[in-house]
Protein backbone atom coordinates (compact mmCIF):
# COMPACT_ATOMS: atom_id res chain seq x y z
CA UNK A 1 0.00 0.00 0.00
CA UNK A 2 1.47 3.29 -1.11
CA UNK A 3 1.24 6.27 1.21
CA UNK A 4 -0.39 9.43 -0.17
CA UNK A 5 1.97 12.08 -1.47
CA UNK A 6 0.93 14.45 1.32
CA UNK A 7 2.31 12.04 3.92
CA UNK A 8 5.70 11.99 2.23
CA UNK A 9 5.70 15.78 2.08
CA UNK A 10 4.88 16.02 5.79
CA UNK A 11 7.39 13.32 6.78
CA UNK A 12 10.40 15.65 7.38
CA UNK A 13 8.36 17.93 9.67
CA UNK A 14 6.89 14.94 11.52
CA UNK A 15 10.36 13.44 11.95
CA UNK A 16 11.69 16.71 13.43
CA UNK A 17 8.67 16.89 15.74
CA UNK A 18 9.28 13.32 16.89
CA UNK A 19 13.02 13.77 17.48
CA UNK A 20 13.00 17.18 19.14
CA UNK A 21 9.60 17.35 20.87
CA UNK A 22 7.90 14.02 21.50
CA UNK A 23 10.93 11.92 22.42
CA UNK A 24 12.35 14.54 24.84
CA UNK A 25 8.91 14.86 26.43
CA UNK A 26 8.70 11.10 26.95
CA UNK A 27 12.21 11.18 28.43
CA UNK A 28 11.15 13.90 30.89
CA UNK A 29 8.15 11.80 31.93
CA UNK A 30 10.53 8.92 32.61
CA UNK A 31 13.00 11.06 34.56
CA UNK A 32 10.16 12.41 36.73
CA UNK A 33 9.81 8.94 38.27
CA UNK A 34 13.48 8.83 39.30
CA UNK A 35 15.55 10.09 42.19
CA UNK A 36 18.53 11.13 40.08
CA UNK A 37 21.33 13.67 40.36
CA UNK A 38 22.69 13.15 36.85
CA UNK A 39 25.92 11.76 38.32
CA UNK A 40 24.79 8.72 40.29
CA UNK A 41 22.66 5.82 38.99
CA UNK A 42 18.93 6.68 39.02
CA UNK A 43 16.61 5.17 41.61
CA UNK A 44 12.95 4.63 40.58
CA UNK A 45 10.62 6.35 43.07
CA UNK A 46 7.30 6.28 41.24
CA UNK A 47 5.16 9.35 41.98
CA UNK A 48 7.21 10.45 45.01
CA UNK A 49 8.50 13.54 43.20
CA UNK A 50 4.95 14.73 42.54
CA UNK A 51 3.91 14.13 46.16
CA UNK A 52 6.96 16.10 47.25
CA UNK A 53 5.98 18.93 44.93
CA UNK A 54 2.55 19.27 46.55
CA UNK A 55 4.24 19.89 49.91
CA UNK A 56 7.05 22.09 48.54
CA UNK A 57 6.59 25.59 50.00
CA UNK A 58 9.31 27.01 47.73
CA UNK A 59 7.44 25.84 44.64
CA UNK A 60 4.17 27.44 45.75
CA UNK A 61 5.97 30.67 46.60
CA UNK A 62 7.61 30.66 43.16
CA UNK A 63 4.20 30.08 41.57
CA UNK A 64 2.79 33.04 43.52
CA UNK A 65 5.74 35.20 42.41
CA UNK A 66 5.02 34.18 38.81
CA UNK A 67 1.41 35.30 39.27
CA UNK A 68 2.58 38.70 40.55
CA UNK A 69 4.95 38.96 37.59
CA UNK A 70 2.12 38.17 35.15
CA UNK A 71 -0.15 40.75 36.78
CA UNK A 72 2.60 43.36 36.38
CA UNK A 73 3.54 42.61 32.79
CA UNK A 74 0.46 41.28 30.97
CA UNK A 75 -1.98 44.21 31.38
CA UNK A 76 0.79 46.72 30.64
CA UNK A 77 1.90 44.71 27.59
CA UNK A 78 -1.63 44.58 26.17
CA UNK A 79 -2.38 48.24 26.85
CA UNK A 80 0.92 49.51 25.44
CA UNK A 81 0.68 47.32 22.33
CA UNK A 82 -2.83 48.51 21.51
CA UNK A 83 -2.37 52.17 22.46
CA UNK A 84 0.90 52.64 20.57
CA UNK A 85 -0.31 50.78 17.46
CA UNK A 86 -3.46 52.94 17.27
CA UNK A 87 -1.54 56.15 18.01
CA UNK A 88 1.02 55.69 15.22
CA UNK A 89 -1.38 54.25 12.62
CA UNK A 90 -1.17 56.28 9.41
CA UNK A 91 1.69 58.53 10.55
CA UNK A 92 4.59 59.22 8.21
CA UNK A 93 7.04 57.83 10.77
CA UNK A 94 4.96 54.74 11.53
CA UNK A 95 7.48 52.27 10.10
CA UNK A 96 10.40 54.00 11.81
CA UNK A 97 8.64 53.96 15.19
CA UNK A 98 7.71 50.28 14.83
CA UNK A 99 11.28 49.41 13.86
CA UNK A 100 12.59 51.35 16.87
CA UNK A 101 10.18 49.57 19.23
CA UNK A 102 11.01 46.17 17.78
CA UNK A 103 14.76 46.73 18.00
CA UNK A 104 15.11 45.53 21.64
CA UNK A 105 13.68 42.18 20.61
CA UNK A 106 16.47 41.76 18.05
CA UNK A 107 19.25 42.35 20.58
CA UNK A 108 20.46 39.27 22.41
CA UNK A 109 18.95 38.97 25.89
CA UNK A 110 22.43 38.67 27.41
CA UNK A 111 23.60 41.93 25.87
CA UNK A 112 20.39 43.69 26.88
CA UNK A 113 20.70 42.45 30.46
CA UNK A 114 24.28 43.74 30.73
CA UNK A 115 23.18 47.15 29.41
CA UNK A 116 20.28 47.33 31.88
CA UNK A 117 22.51 46.32 34.76
CA UNK A 118 25.00 49.07 33.95
CA UNK A 119 22.30 51.68 33.32
CA UNK A 120 20.02 50.98 36.27
CA UNK A 121 22.39 49.79 38.97
CA UNK A 122 21.27 51.76 42.06
CA UNK A 123 24.88 52.24 43.22
CA UNK A 124 26.75 53.32 40.10
CA UNK A 125 24.37 53.07 37.15
CA UNK A 126 24.39 55.75 34.46
CA UNK A 127 20.68 56.57 34.90
CA UNK A 128 21.22 56.92 38.65
CA UNK A 129 24.21 59.22 38.15
CA UNK A 130 22.43 61.45 35.61
CA UNK A 131 19.02 61.73 37.28
CA UNK A 132 19.67 60.94 40.93
CA UNK A 133 16.76 58.48 40.78
CA UNK A 134 17.48 54.88 41.73
CA UNK A 135 15.30 51.79 41.64
CA UNK A 136 16.57 49.74 44.62
CA UNK A 137 16.00 46.42 42.91
CA UNK A 138 18.91 44.76 44.71
CA UNK A 139 17.60 45.49 48.23
CA UNK A 140 13.82 46.02 48.05
CA UNK A 141 11.60 43.02 47.23
CA UNK A 142 8.96 45.05 45.35
CA UNK A 143 11.60 46.84 43.26
CA UNK A 144 13.25 43.61 42.10
CA UNK A 145 10.07 42.33 40.47
CA UNK A 146 9.32 45.75 38.96
CA UNK A 147 12.85 45.83 37.52
CA UNK A 148 12.44 42.47 35.79
CA UNK A 149 8.93 43.43 34.59
CA UNK A 150 10.20 46.69 33.04
CA UNK A 151 12.97 44.83 31.24
CA UNK A 152 10.46 42.28 29.91
CA UNK A 153 8.12 45.01 28.66
CA UNK A 154 11.00 46.85 26.99
CA UNK A 155 11.90 43.69 25.10
CA UNK A 156 8.41 42.49 24.14
CA UNK A 157 6.26 45.57 23.51
CA UNK A 158 7.60 46.04 19.99
CA UNK A 159 6.33 42.59 19.00
CA UNK A 160 2.89 43.36 20.42
CA UNK A 161 2.76 46.65 18.51
CA UNK A 162 3.61 44.87 15.25
CA UNK A 163 0.85 42.29 15.80
CA UNK A 164 -1.80 44.89 16.63
CA UNK A 165 -0.65 47.13 13.77
CA UNK A 166 -1.02 44.27 11.30
CA UNK A 167 -4.54 43.62 12.61
CA UNK A 168 -5.42 47.31 12.26
CA UNK A 169 -4.42 47.26 8.61
CA UNK A 170 -6.76 44.30 8.11
CA UNK A 171 -9.81 46.30 9.23
CA UNK A 172 -11.68 47.50 6.10
CA UNK A 173 -11.71 51.27 5.82
CA UNK A 174 -15.26 51.04 4.46
CA UNK A 175 -16.51 49.81 7.84
CA UNK A 176 -15.08 52.81 9.64
CA UNK A 177 -16.35 55.20 6.95
CA UNK A 178 -19.83 53.74 7.26
CA UNK A 179 -19.76 54.40 11.01
CA UNK A 180 -18.64 57.99 10.42
CA UNK A 181 -21.44 58.50 7.90
CA UNK A 182 -23.90 57.25 10.54
CA UNK A 183 -22.68 60.02 12.85
CA UNK A 184 -19.99 58.31 14.93
CA UNK A 185 -17.01 60.43 15.96
CA UNK A 186 -13.43 59.14 16.02
CA UNK A 187 -13.60 58.09 19.66
CA UNK A 188 -16.75 56.06 18.98
CA UNK A 189 -15.21 54.49 15.88
CA UNK A 190 -12.24 53.33 17.93
CA UNK A 191 -14.39 52.06 20.78
CA UNK A 192 -17.21 50.34 18.91
CA UNK A 193 -15.54 49.36 15.63
CA UNK A 194 -11.78 49.11 16.00
CA UNK A 195 -11.78 47.67 19.53
CA UNK A 196 -14.33 44.99 18.66
CA UNK A 197 -12.48 43.93 15.52
CA UNK A 198 -9.19 43.79 17.46
CA UNK A 199 -10.51 41.32 20.04
CA UNK A 200 -9.19 38.17 18.30
CA UNK A 201 -5.75 39.75 18.11
CA UNK A 202 -5.85 40.81 21.75
CA UNK A 203 -6.93 37.28 22.69
CA UNK A 204 -3.87 35.95 20.90
CA UNK A 205 -1.62 38.36 22.79
CA UNK A 206 -3.28 37.50 26.13
CA UNK A 207 -2.62 33.79 25.69
CA UNK A 208 0.90 34.36 24.35
CA UNK A 209 1.80 36.81 27.10
CA UNK A 210 0.49 34.48 29.80
CA UNK A 211 2.51 31.55 28.45
CA UNK A 212 5.65 33.68 28.36
CA UNK A 213 5.01 34.94 31.92
CA UNK A 214 4.60 31.42 33.30
CA UNK A 215 7.70 30.20 31.48
CA UNK A 216 9.78 33.29 32.26
CA UNK A 217 13.33 32.50 33.27
CA UNK A 218 15.97 34.27 31.20
CA UNK A 219 15.42 37.82 32.50
CA UNK A 220 15.44 36.67 36.13
CA UNK A 221 18.55 34.55 35.59
CA UNK A 222 20.51 37.35 33.93
CA UNK A 223 19.35 40.30 36.03
CA UNK A 224 18.63 39.23 39.60
CA UNK A 225 19.21 35.46 40.08
CA UNK A 226 16.06 35.43 42.20
CA UNK A 227 17.24 38.28 44.44
CA UNK A 228 16.51 40.13 46.59
CA UNK A 229 15.62 37.49 49.17
CA UNK A 230 14.13 35.17 46.55
CA UNK A 231 11.34 37.61 45.66
CA UNK A 232 12.00 37.36 41.89
CA UNK A 233 12.27 33.57 41.89
CA UNK A 234 9.63 32.65 39.30
CA UNK A 235 8.83 29.00 38.61
CA UNK A 236 11.17 28.87 35.62
CA UNK A 237 14.11 30.02 37.70
CA UNK A 238 13.14 27.71 40.57
CA UNK A 239 13.21 24.83 38.10
CA UNK A 240 16.75 25.86 37.08
CA UNK A 241 17.86 25.99 40.72
CA UNK A 242 16.45 22.54 41.49
CA UNK A 243 17.82 20.82 38.41
CA UNK A 244 21.18 22.51 37.78
CA UNK A 245 22.27 23.97 41.11
CA UNK A 246 20.93 21.35 43.52
CA UNK A 247 21.35 18.51 40.96
CA UNK A 248 17.88 17.06 41.63
CA UNK A 249 17.14 16.18 38.01
CA UNK A 250 14.29 13.78 38.79
CA UNK A 251 12.45 16.37 40.84
CA UNK A 252 13.26 18.98 38.19
CA UNK A 253 11.62 16.77 35.55
CA UNK A 254 8.49 16.54 37.70
CA UNK A 255 8.49 20.35 38.03
CA UNK A 256 8.81 20.64 34.25
CA UNK A 257 5.72 18.50 33.67
CA UNK A 258 3.68 20.44 36.23
CA UNK A 259 4.72 23.81 34.77
CA UNK A 260 3.82 22.58 31.30
CA UNK A 261 0.42 21.39 32.55
CA UNK A 262 -0.29 24.68 34.34
CA UNK A 263 0.65 26.63 31.20
CA UNK A 264 -1.64 24.49 29.04
CA UNK A 265 -4.60 24.74 31.43
CA UNK A 266 -4.27 28.52 31.86
CA UNK A 267 -3.99 29.07 28.09
CA UNK A 268 -7.08 26.94 27.36
CA UNK A 269 -9.13 28.64 30.10
CA UNK A 270 -8.15 32.10 28.86
CA UNK A 271 -9.00 31.23 25.28
CA UNK A 272 -12.42 29.90 26.28
CA UNK A 273 -13.32 32.74 28.63
CA UNK A 274 -12.24 35.47 26.23
CA UNK A 275 -13.85 33.64 23.32
CA UNK A 276 -17.18 33.52 25.17
CA UNK A 277 -16.95 37.23 25.92
CA UNK A 278 -16.34 37.92 22.25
Amino acid sequence: MRLPRAWWQAAPALLILLLFSLLPLLAVVRYATWDWSGLSPPTPVGLANFRRLLADAEFWQALLTTLYFALLTLPAFLWLSRAIAIAIAGLRLERFVKALLFLPGLITVGGSAIAWFLLYNPDYGLITELTGLALPWNTQPWAGLVYVALFTLWQSTGYGVLVVSAALKGIPEEVKEAARVDGANEAQVRRYIVSLLLRPTMLFLVVLGTVFAIQSYTAVFLLTRGAPFGTTRVVGYYLYEVAFERFQLGYGAALTLVIMLVTLVVAILQARLLGERR
